[in-house]
Order: C-alpha cells, then structure tokens, then sequence
C-alpha cells in the first residue's frame, strides 16, 4: 500500500546573513542563505525570545532574486521542503544536514527606492510611473 507524504515547510522570518550566490559546475545557479525566526519561551513570568535559524537553498531565477534584492536583516516568507543529506568526510565520520529547499520568497520589506516616510506626497509616485510609461511609447 502505498502512502502519501507531506514534505512542506512554511517559515517568516529575517535573513541571519547576506546571500551567497554561486553557480554549479552544471550552470545551475544556487542561493544559499539562513533565516532566522523567533519564538518565545515563557518560564513562569519570564518571556524569553528564542531564534532558530534554518539554512534555505533557492535555485534558478528565485536565487538571482535573492541575491539581487535581499541583504542581512531583509523580512521574507517562504514556502519549501525538507531536504536530508547525508555523507561521508575522509576520516569515516557520517555527516548529516537537513536544509530547507525554497519553492517561493516573497520579500516582505518594501523595495529600498519605495520607503518614503508618511508626510511625502504620494503623487510623487504616480508622476514617476507616468513619465516611464512615456518612455515605452
């Protein structure tokens, strides 16, 4: 009988570092990074704020994305699976690691060039948007 698996991980949280872009000796590009997510450990009347950290890997254009637009710090929410590795090092010791591969990141934080402070004028967009739109005329 056959059974099915349910292998999603759903995570919101802060990159721990910068992204690492490199590509594979196949020309696959690879992003690596590492979110950090909070919980809170209560104790009695103490709230302690605890973060976990999860190695993610995006391939492809979601990985040139990554590395284009996300910094240290960068909010985001991604949706992936668990991925299992296992090997051996030169000295006959068993390594393990579990990593999280992304399907999807949305980028939570508004685009640099976006974050304006209340008292500007929103129009000040519009005319921007209105001007491009003349350029592609």
């Amino acid at each position: 009988m056959s059974y099915a698996d349910i292998n999603h991980v759903v995570l919101v949280g802060r990159l721990a570092r910068d992204p690492e872009l490199r590509t594979l000796p196949s020309g696959t590009t690879v992003c690596g990074l590492r979110i950090a997510c909070n919980t809170i450990r209560e104790d009695g009347d103490v709230h302690e704020e605890r973060p976990h950290y999860f190695d993610v890997i995006a391939f492809g254009t979601l990985a040139k994305n990554v590395e284009r637009y996300l910094h240290d710090g960068s909010r985001v929410a991604l949706a992936g699976r668990l991925d299992w590795r296992e090997w051996e090092t030169s000295d006959a010791h068993k390594q393990q690691l579990v990593s999280v591969v992304a399907n999807s990141i949305q980028f939570l934080d508004p685009p640099a060039d976006q974050q304006r402070s209340g008292d500007e004028d929103e129009d000040a967009l519009d005319e921007d948007d209105e001007s491009a739109g003349d350029d592609q005329a």
